[in-house]
């Protein structure tokens, strides 16, 4: 057992590393630059951990979701392993002690979101750190060829000019040829040095569905297959309604979505993690580090906006290597819908400036300040104020994100702390002069550790009933303290936050270009199109679709898919098949032909190929004329 292996079998309980995952951790290890490309569910944390763990000093690790950084965390904290977390929405003081225990208090990984790399508090600190990886996660944000840009993540590479020789190993679930070599050309890697797991997932079979009466399907589908599911919708109201007709239907079921209370989500999560619920609705909220291996279905009742965010949710089932299915639900209607969501999605550039100077009035923000500034955002409050329309407001904020004007978080719970700003000796004093204020500073260093060095977090309501008092006097106590100076005490909230990268501008100085404008929306338009084209298409191996797209040059059919299905419903093998075809599309490339001159060139069983034949019929692959002579449609 090499050293890579005790440390995954100490810190993670797993015997073996998956595969590439002990390729990826040893290139780190010599030092290289790595881009690493890993499906959904194929363990990319373990790429950085495990080296880091082998490594003196500190791991950086980047990352845009919040849920994601904090739920990583707090599952190393349970492994015995020092992390912390700096995303916007922390206070200065809270972020000064985090960056203060990663220089001096022998933490190993330090998540950070893209946004905070950038401010000056965040470059001083890291000169003083033992950085000894940089991790970034999500790195196909860094591309404007990607699916999910975001410019504060063209910062990163500016970390080597103060961490150098310090390998960048970069992750991705999903990623297009174009945006692979984005990415190593944008964080500067040495020499390009890619470790890339085969997106081909076969034990999960892709089906379209199109139909019109989706609910039905749904009721028949699950009453069918066996095992857990998840079911993806497109907003939160189709959440509760669907979990609501397939509970009328005797299907256990429940509701997902960001907006649920942190306490009400973690609730649904574990009892579908655990069975007692059987299908989960959510909108694509729900998925990060979820680890449930034996998910048998994943459905898609709409069309997600791109193939990228499709794969990624498709492949949450079957990850325990077992049979599982992915279907899409389709009809005329979506195709309708998504024209839509191009429109609703980039409102003229008129609108967009109209939204950011509503924005720095609501949030009181001067001309020239806020600049790294993190502000709570309540976007009914924002709309209601301002008489935007929601979605007006959500296209433009992603808009200005993506133009680097701004950065918003996603909808962010976070627990109440708690930190000591006194020492020990200042506090016995304080206590001594203070005496109604001694037993409840008792109870709560009886209750929690660390509150000297770091902010904790606590919870109101078990202090209140181990005091056996009111829940206001504990809020009152934790305030006047507060206000004396002897803590700092952060309440518990739950919203999202906006940050301005940039200072305020007046409307003269914001620009927004009219070519960076159609760029934007060309990708977006291009990435609907190529989902469209998967729903649609009748004619093609769905794995084949996918795996094109992801620049597999020749992947071999599923033999499972609709499609293939339909296909192998023949009666012919794969081998038969292609031979005939490959013989028929030469005689008809460019050219007219009579069936019986085909049947007689192709010099084969005159059965099989009228066969093959018909099939290329019913799938729009060859056309016959008026004078029943066929040729090959080349927009089939």
């Amino acid at each position: 057992m090499n050293r890579y292996e005790q440390i995954l079998i100490k810190f993670w309980g797993y015997s073996k590393f998956r595969p590439l995952q002990e390729d990826i951790i040893r290139s780190v290890m010599e030092g290289k630059d790595t881009l690493a490309l890993m499906p959904t569910g194929g363990g990319k944390s373990i790429t950085f951990q495990v080296p880091a763990m082998a490594k003196e000093g500190i791991c950086i690790v980047i990352t845009p979701l919040i849920a994601l950084m904090k739920d990583q965390v707090e599952n190393l904290q349970k492994r015995d392993i020092k992390a912390l977390a700096i995303y916007s929405g922390m206070t200065q003081n809270e972020i000064e002690v985090a960056l203060d225990n990663c220089i001096y208090g022998g933490v190993k990984f330090l998540y950070v979101s893209p946004e905070r790399i950038s401010t000056e508090i965040f470059k001083l600190r890291v000169k003083h750190m033992n950085v000894n990886l940089v991790a970034i996660d999500e790195a196909h944000c860094i591309s404007e060829w990607g699916y999910d840009f975001r410019p504060s993540y063209l910062e990163i590479a500016r970390l080597r000019d103060i961490v150098s020789d310090v390998p960048f190993l970069a992750l991705t679930a999903t990623a297009i040829p174009k945006v692979v070599d984005d990415i190593q050309e944008k964080l500067r890697f040495t020499e390009k040095n890619v470790f890339k797991k085969s997106f081909e997932r076969k034990n999960l079979v892709y089906l379209v569905r199109e139909l019109d009466d989706k609910m039905k399907y749904l009721v028949e589908t699950i009453n069918k297959v066996k095992g857990s599911g998840i079911i993806y919708v497109r907003n939160r109201k189709a959440t509760r309604e669907t979990a609501l007709f397939l509970q009328k239907n005797n299907i256990s079921a429940d509701y997902y979505h960001a907006g649920l209370e942190h306490n009400v989500r973690n609730l649904k999560q574990n009892e579908w993690k655990v069975g007692k619920t059987r299908v989960m609705i959510a909108t694509n909220a729900f998925g990060m580090g979820i680890d449930k291996s034996d998910v048998r279905f994943v459905i898609h009742i709409e069309l997600p906006d791109s193939i990228e965010a499709y794969f990624q949710e498709a492949g949450r089932g079957g990850r325990d290597e077992k049979r599982a299915v992915a279907v899409l639900l389709y009809n005329n209607t979506d195709k309708v819908k998504a024209e839509q969501r191009i429109k609703r999605n980039f409102p003229k550039i008129k609108e967009i400036k109209a939204v950011y100077q509503a924005l720095g009035n609501y949030l009181q923000v001067p001309y020239g300040g806020g600049k790294h500034m993190p502000f709570d955002f309540v976007i009914s409050d924002f709309a209601k104020n301002y008489n935007f329309n929601v979605m007006t407001i959500h296209s433009s904020l992603r808009f200005l994100q993506r133009e680097g004007y701004i950065e918003v978080t996603d909808e962010l719970y976070s627990q109440s702390k708690l930190h000591f700003l006194v020492g020990r000796d200042d506090l016995y004093k304080f206590q001594i002069a203070n005496v109604q204020f001694d037993g409840f500073i008792k109870l709560i260093l009886r209750s929690y550790t660390g509150l000297f060095s770091d902010y904790v977090n606590i919870d109101e309501i078990s202090i209140a009933k181990k005091a056996n008092v009111d829940v206001e006097l504990v809020y009152k106590y934790l305030n006047n303290l507060k206000s004396v100076g002897i803590l700092n005490y952060i309440p518990k909230k739950k919203n999202p936050f906006i940050v301005f990268t940039e200072e305020r501008l007046d409307d003269k100085s914001l620009h927004i270009s009219k070519e960076n404008y159609d760029f934007r929306k060309n990708r977006y338009i291009e990435r609907i199109n190529a989902m469209l084209h998967y729903a649609s298409s009748s004619n093609k191996c769905r794995s084949q679709i996918l795996l094109n797209y992801f620049g597999d040059k020749n992947p071999d059919r599923c033999g499972q898919c609709d499609v293939c299905t339909r296909r192998n419903e023949l009666d012919l093998s794969k081998y038969e098949f292609d031979l005939i075809l490959d013989k028929i599309k030469n005689l008809l490339q460019y050219n007219l032909v009579s069936i019986d001159d085909l049947i007689e060139k192709t010099n084969n069983n005159m059965e099989k190929t009228l066969k093959v034949i018909q099939w290329l019929l019913d799938n729009n692959k060859i056309i016959k004329d008026k004078q029943d002579l066929l040729t090959w449609n080349m927009e089939g």
